[in-house]
């Protein structure tokens, strides 16, 4: 199998195991409380990945310790959001609003770092709004708590993947994504002590839960992740990363029975267009399907 097929399978186990995260979440939750929760997710995954990448941990510098600390401040409060939006909304929602985040960044980068807008990004905004308003709003035009706790989840994590983007110029990527894991867990132990009982899973529902969102949703799709990052092209990785709030209105629909309504698969739609046109330049990607084509078509005589 080609280098090129084997990255992007793994970028889709890795988008559909991310997607299972907000299943696992509501199943969790049901006998956790909230910071007990995060905080057996990442501290588990922050062990199993140190044990795998323990040479690049030991072996972090300075700078990385403290960009790892910063970013996982920030993980744990994008965290902390959609885990209590998971709480109070479906996980099909959860899933959509939390991949807006591709939205968001550019959004931000115009914001703070005064870049131009394209045309193509502002009509992304256009048509994530109102897929937003389709999604959430109830017939009183009120938007649920739940989906307004993973908008502002969604939008931390763009202020996480601005941040990253710098911290990894600057160290070692890998144990900056291990340790960011540990600061954010040891976060979310000490909100967990201060307004909670902390306390280790005592059902098998709930430990399936943690596993599945410690070991699969976090270290095994972080080691996917990491180690596809050299193979996969920009383009096809946006639009395989793109399809998880498919994947995660999929699994809702299979394990928990849930369904939108005829509005909110519109409006469902819509927000997946609107990220797939954030992540995918369409222009260049036909231009470049057209220039295959031309190559491989055979010459006439």
């Amino acid at each position: 199998m080609r280098t090129e097929v084997k990255a992007d399978l793994m970028m889709l186990g890795a988008t559909m195991l991310w997607a299972s995260s907000y299943l696992f979440t509501k199943v969790g939750l049901q006998s956790l409380e909230t910071f007990n929760l995060i905080a057996l997710r990442l501290l588990i995954a922050f062990l199993l990945s140190a044990l795998v990448f323990h040479k690049r941990v030991r072996s972090a510098s300075w700078s990385t310790v403290s960009s790892a600390f910063v970013l996982g401040s920030i993980l744990f409060l994008c965290f902390v959001f959609i885990t209590f939006g998971v709480r109070s909304t479906s996980a099909s929602n959860a899933g959509f609003l939390v991949g807006l985040s591709v939205i968001f960044v550019p959004i931000l980068s115009i914001l703070f770092l005064k870049k131009r807008p394209e045309a193509r990004l502002l009509l992304c905004i256009g048509l994530a709004i109102v897929g937003i308003g389709l999604l959430t709003l109830t017939s009183s035009l009120t938007i649920n708590q739940g989906d307004i706790y993973c908008l502002l989840g969604s939008l931390l994590f763009a202020v996480h993947m601005l941040v990253t983007g710098s911290a990894v110029k600057q160290g070692d990527a890998i144990a900056l994504g291990v340790l960011q894991l540990g600061f954010a867990g040891l976060w979310a132990l000490s909100f967990s002590f201060l307004m909670e009982t902390p306390k280790l899973p005592d059902t098998f529902d709930a430990w399936t839960s943690i596993l599945g969102l410690s070991v699969l949703c976090s270290a095994v799709a972080f080691v996917l992740q990491a180690s596809v990052q050299k193979y996969a092209s920009p383009t096809r990785a946006a639009l395989i990363f793109g399809m998880e709030p498919l994947f995660a209105a999929i699994f809702a629909f299979v394990f928990a029975g849930e369904t939108l309504t005829s509005r909110g698969y519109v409006g469902a739609a819509l927000l997946l267009l609107s990220v797939f046109l954030a992540q995918t330049d369409v222009k260049k990607l036909l231009d470049g399907k057209r220039l295959a084509v031309k190559k491989h078509r055979p010459v006439s005589k």
